[in-house]
């Protein structure tokens, strides 16, 4: 006997929760070839101010905890992810057009960057901090701190590794992070939502909108309680201008983070590239104390 398939509605994920979008709209996501995949809910500016709410009021327990359990929490969301490759793949290939096996290959490499990050976790602070010799009777610490709360767009092409790619370094620093997903290729990144939700990461450390990107992305560039943004999904992005958005962000004094630029025009990266540490150092802040030596 044949039968109907079940389409879900992917709603959003915000605070640890899966709200519906309060303005109540959704859109259809389709595959490469065209074909029906799901709905999605329409995220709105109300929905950025949400996850705002939520992100900030998430930031003083992510970033107060050791590096070491920041790590951990990661590791465990590589381990869900890989637990559910199957629907990751079958997510990617369809959305991304990809054959099976490029999806796997994306998959994979989408795990082990997840698992790269979560190992940076408590070397960064040796790595990024240092101890500055002085003249006088003083110790010199400058140590990397994390910026606050980061909007992100997310690419727009690479729908899982680049989304990982950097949403992982962010949070791995102990920020919290405001996700506006893919707006073509959504459904990797709600199922993300979906391992993040299980893996012990509380709940407001990040945050994924659906919507479409030229809708909302003025209001998260320009929302004075978002310390700095990730330009990178601007690039393939219909209708939105990286350079109006930097400006945007300058209303509070933002980190902006640009998307790469080739002859004018923003393009996206070699997500398989060696990913470096240019994305961790984007969003930390050095914080330096003098201390009296003992006698």
């Amino acid at each position: 006997m044949s039968r109907l398939d079940v389409r879900k509605t992917y709603k959003l994920y915000i605070g640890g929760k899966f709200p519906r979008s309060e303005s109540g709209r959704s859109y259809e996501v389709v595959s490469a070839k065209g074909a029906f995949l799901a709905n999605a809910s329409m995220g709105s500016r109300k929905d950025v101010r949400d996850a705002v709410v939520a992100a900030r009021g998430a930031l003083s327990g992510w970033a107060g905890a050791t590096a070491y359990n920041r790590g951990q929490v990661l590791y465990r969301a590589a381990e869900v992810l890989e637990g559910r490759r199957a629907q990751f793949v079958e997510e990617v290939a369809a959305g991304e057009g990809l054959s099976a096996r490029a999806a796997g290959t994306v998959v994979d490499a989408s795990v082990d960057r997840l698992v790269w990050y979560a190992g940076w976790t408590d070397k960064i602070a040796q790595v990024l901090g240092n101890l500055n010799p002085v003249a006088g009777p003083f110790f010199n610490v400058s140590a990397p701190e994390p910026t606050g709360v980061v909007g992100i767009l997310a690419p727009q092409s690479s729908s899982l590794l680049g989304l990982i790619s950097v949403v992982a370094p962010v949070v791995a620093t102990g920020n919290t992070a405001v996700v506006l997903t893919s707006a073509a290729r959504p459904l990797p990144a709600i199922t993300l939502g979906e391992v993040l939700a299980t893996s012990d990461l509380p709940g407001g450390v990040v945050n994924l909108i659906t919507a479409k990107t030229q809708e909302v992305a003025p209001w998260l560039a320009s929302h004075r309680d978002v310390n700095a943004i990730d330009l990178t999904g601007a690039a393939g992005a219909d209708g939105v201008e990286w350079g109006a958005l930097e400006g945007e962000a300058a209303g509070n004094l933002k980190r902006v983070l640009r998307p790469e630029v080739v002859d004018g025009v923003a393009v996206e990266p070699d997500w398989s590239a060696d990913p470096g540490l240019g994305r961790i150092r984007a969003f930390v802040e050095t914080k330096t104390v003098w201390h009296p030596k003992g006698l």
